[in-house]
């Protein structure tokens, strides 16, 4: 295939993916309580997906490595329809717990195969391809995908009931139809042709697994600006779940209907990937005037008080603007917190320290979900909410740190390969 061919084919799989995900974010917190379920026991259930992730993450790596991109997305595009169609008729805990699980095998799965299929195939074709374009228009697929998916979810909660599918129901049900067609596309659209390494091969893999994780975790040990930042990655996530599981509850209590609150999320969380865009386009001129270090501290405490007002104004308009003021925030935060990784390490130890800070956000989120809905229960949404926020902006001078001394990031002699075998 030409290199032309091989990007359309990408950036049409990519908005397959991510099109579902946009249907559900709108629901997916609201739906456990539309069904029953109690604030912390929503919370709970949700955790039991960045557990799996954490756990899975580097194994997945190893059986894309030995299967092949092709063969790991179609496991990962099977167990994601068995968990969609798990949610859709979840009524209790375990279901959800289940289902929650299964999404965690399929987020390990699913994480990084088709862009490693990309950069592949299109040094395949031609070893000059200009991949740097094609992954940054991947990213502008997903989210444009995510976007459209909200919007289309909160048209579908809006219009009602459809026969015996309740309101929040019926963008599941979609979303499950359209990640069948994801998981066909994949097998129609993907072209791979590598030797089988076969399963001995993932074996090893997954044996080096824990001398990998002793690799990265001796970067933290070594470097005191490197445990610096990955404790505001640790924070942060914490203080995510914030805007990404309670602020919808939030959204229901100021306008009285789960269904509301769920029609509402659509465009909301549309306009908080276009916020979220517009925040990382501005932080060019802000790190050149202030320094990245500096621009994080800024942020972080920034990113605190716009979550504390999601949780404090009163009325829709108020949550909503604190809602997109925060993912403005976040967009922007993102990128920086990315270059200041990315400045302490160099070479083969650069994936080491990358995966670290990608590992140590699953538990964070995970802890988050257990303890802020179990306070959101306790206590009050809005409370939950601003002590996320102060946990959240806790980790801003952390971005200060200096360290002591000279200090190389130097892991001994397992290369950063050993950390990431399949690219995820």
């Amino acid at each position: 295939m030409a290199v032309r061919e091989i990007r359309l084919r990408f950036l049409l799989l990519i908005v397959l993916r991510w099109l579902p995900v946009g249907l559900t974010v709108p629901l997916i917190t609201l739906l456990p309580l539309d069904r029953g379920l109690t604030i912390a026991q929503a919370g709970v259930t949700a955790a039991v997906q960045g557990i799996t992730v954490l756990l899975l993450e580097l194994p997945t790596g190893g059986l894309a490595d030995a299967l092949g991109r092709r063969p790991v997305l179609l496991i990962a595009g099977v167990v994601n329809l068995v968990s969609l169609t798990v949610m859709t008729v979840a009524d209790t805990v375990t279901l959800f717990a289940v289902a929650w699980f299964l999404q965690g095998i399929f987020r390990a799965l699913d994480s990084g195969p088709l862009d490693s299929w990309f950069v592949d195939e299109s040094l395949a074709a031609d070893e000059k391809a200009d991949i740097e374009t094609g992954l940054s228009h991947g990213s502008v697929a997903l989210s444009l995908a995510i976007a459209a998916g909200a919007l289309l979810s909160g048209g579908l909660i809006w219009l009602g009931p459809i026969g015996s599918l309740s309101a929040l129901t019926v963008p599941l049900v979609v979303a499950l139809g359209l990640s069948m067609l994801s998981t066909l596309a994949v097998a129609t659209l993907m072209r791979e042709e590598r030797p089988a390494r076969g399963l001995t091969a993932w074996v090893a893999s997954v044996r080096g697994v824990p001398v990998a994780i002793g690799s990265a975790l001796r970067l933290a040990r070594r470097s005191r600006v490197v445990l610096a930042l990955i404790s505001v990655e640790l924070l942060w996530s914490f203080g995510m779940v914030t805007f990404e599981k309670l602020m919808p509850v939030r959204l229901s209590e100021v306008v009285g209907s789960d269904a509301a609150a769920a029609a509402l999320m659509g465009p909301v969380s549309s306009a908080g990937w276009a916020a979220s865009a517009a925040g990382a386009a501005l932080i060019p001129l802000l790190v050149r005037r202030a320094g990245p270090a500096w621009t994080g501290f800024a942020l972080r405490i920034l990113q605190g008080l716009t979550i504390v007002a999601m949780g404090l104004l009163a009325g829709p308009a108020g949550v909503i603007t604190g809602f997109l003021l925060t993912y403005a925030v976040h967009g922007a935060a993102n990128p920086v917190h990315a270059g200041l990784l990315h400045r302490q390490a160099e070479g083969e130890y650069r994936t080491s320290l990358l995966s670290l800070n990608s590992m140590v956000g699953q538990p964070g989120f995970a802890i988050g979900a257990i303890v802020l809905t179990s306070f959101a229960q306790s206590v009050s949404v809005s409370a939950a909410i601003v002590a996320g926020a102060v946990v959240l902006a806790l980790a801003a001078p952390l971005y200060l740190v200096k360290p002591k001394f000279a200090e190389p990031i130097d892991t001994g002699t397992t290369p950063a390969s050993a950390l990431t075998p399949g690219g995820t």
